[in-house]
Parts: C-alpha cells; sequence; structure tokens
C-alpha cells in the first residue's frame, strides 16, 4: 500500500490583507483565512493515485491551532490522517525552517512513497517549498505534472508540462510531485464526509515532541531569509487616450502633451 503525504497551507484571503503604512508589514488580524488553492490540486492528484493505486493519505500543515481547519477541509475530500506543527517557537520561519519543520515531523509518522505540494503558496509565491522538500526528504522529483500515468516496481511514470511542450519522465520512488491544475480540480466533499471530518483525530506536533528537532532550525533563528519589510510598488503616471473625434486634432493635442512633460 502506497503511503502518501500531502503538505498544505492555511493562508489569508490574498485580497482582504491589507498593509500596515508605518511598519509595511501584512495585517493578518481579522482577515479570513483560506487553504492555499494550489494544494487542493495536490491533494485531487493524491486522492486520484489512491482511488487508482490504493493507499492512505496523511495531510501536514505547519501553523496556528486555527489551521485545523484546513486539516479538516483536506479530511472530508480524501485525506486519510492530519498531522498539525504548531507552536510559538515556529513562527516567524522561511522556506528553509518551514521544510526542516515540516520533515521532521513527517519522519515521526514512517516514510513515504510519495510526496504531493502545491507549486506555490498564493500568500507568499516562492515555489521554493517543494524543491527544499524533495532534498529533504531524499526524494526524487517531477514538477508541473499533468498527469501521473503509471506506478509499480518502486517507479513513477509521468507527463509533465514544459514551455516549448510536454515531456514523459520516470522517476523512483520515493517522489516529489507538484501538479498543474487541469486535471486535478479539487472536488467537493459529501455530507457524510464532512460530518466525519470535523470530529477526526489529528496528530499535533510542537518543539517538544518531535525527535531530534533542533531548534535552532526552525521559526526565525533557522530562517536563512528575513524580509524586514513589504511595501506596494511604485505605480507609474496613468496613461492617457486621445480621441478628439479628428486626426488632426489628436495630434495637436498628442503635441502638446509631449511638450508639457519636456519631450518636445
Amino acid at each position: 500500500m502506497l503511503k502518501i503525504l500531502v503538505c498544505v497551507k492555511q493562508i489569508p484571503d490574498i485580497d482582504l490583507v491589507k498593509m500596515d503604512p508605518e511598519t509595511g508589514n501584512l495585517v493578518r488580524a481579522g482577515v479570513p483565512t483560506l487553504t492555499n488553492p494550489l494544494d487542493l490540486n495536490a491533494l485531487e492528484a493524491a486522492v486520484q493515485v489512491k482511488e487508482s493505486y490504493g493507499g492512505e493519505i496523511t495531510l501536514i500543515t505547519m501553523g496556528p491551532p486555527m489551521a485545523e481547519s484546513t486539516l479538516r477541509e483536506c479530511l472530508a475530500v480524501g485525506g486519510d490522517e492530519a498531522v498539525l506543527i504548531t507552536g510559538r517557537p515556529f513562527g516567524g520561519a522561511d522556506t528553509l525552517s518551514t521544510s526542516y519543520s515540516i520533515v521532521k515531523a513527517a519522519d515521526m509518522e514512517g516514510r513515504f512513497d510519495l510526496i504531493f505540494c502545491g507549486k506555490e503558496s498564493q500568500d507568499g509565491a516562492t515555489g521554493q517549498m517543494a524543491s527544499q522538500l524533495a532534498e529533504r526528504f531524499d526524494a526524487s522529483q517531477v514538477s508541473c505534472c499533468l498527469s501521473i500515468d503509471e506506478i509499480g516496481d518502486g517507479k513513477l511514470r509521468a507527463t509533465r508540462v514544459l514551455e516549448t511542450g510536454r515531456e514523459i519522465v520516470e522517476a523512483t520512488l520515493p517522489c516529489l510531485l507538484t501538479v498543474e491544475k487541469d486535471n486535478f480540480y479539487g472536488r467537493l466533499p459529501s455530507l457524510k464526509d464532512y460530518l466525519a471530518a470535523k470530529t477526526a483525530p489529528i496528530t499535533t506536533y510542537t518543539e517538544n515532541n518531535i525527535d531530534g528537532l533542533d531548534l535552532n532550525k526552525i521559526g526565525v533563528p533557522g530562517s536563512g531569509t528575513i524580509v524586514p519589510k513589504i511595501y506596494p510598488p511604485e505605480l507609474p503616471e496613468p496613461g492617457r487616450i486621445i480621441r478628439t473625434g479628428s486626426v488632426k486634432s489628436d495630434v495637436a493635442a498628442l503635441m502638446d502633451v509631449l511638450t508639457e512633460k519636456g519631450a518636445l
């Protein structure tokens, strides 16, 4: 039976996040949260593999206690087990320390044959996590996966998307995959599965119960990058459309603008 791990993340609704003009930091307080949409595509890919080849799906996330709701959402659409990594020492983590924490907690659950991740998260959008996890899991990696064509004899064959077309690749297990959403749209839960997920047990790991966890490699101390400030880009002056009704007057108006701007 395949052991499958799906990494998910709870993010703030980026359409509602505001910026503190004094500090330049994002203001997340009071902002609704949601499951990173690209992680739901990864989960759907994992569920399709489970349906075709058999297996057990473990979900894992790192975040505050309220991230439990994301795990329950994913349990309702095909996850079997769920793991939450939480605690103040994990706060302020970049992708380096986050990937370390996830792998150390995942090791507590055994060895996984397949690991699925979203291509990126909508709040950070670095696209770094999958490659870091593949390295830490000592796993092969298939990115931009369009379809999973065959699994067997410790290998996986998949079709991936390139800028110039498609490519069929073979990888050894364990393998980490990021997927394209074209064939892996997230599904809706049944009422039965939704209700079951509301009371399903969730394994919780903190800095105190993960074997071999180095506190200097988690949270801020383990982060190789620090973001001192976030600020919106300076927008250029908006353009103007000159449409007076005749070519002659349009040209005259354009010359006036260019003269005003010192371009002539």
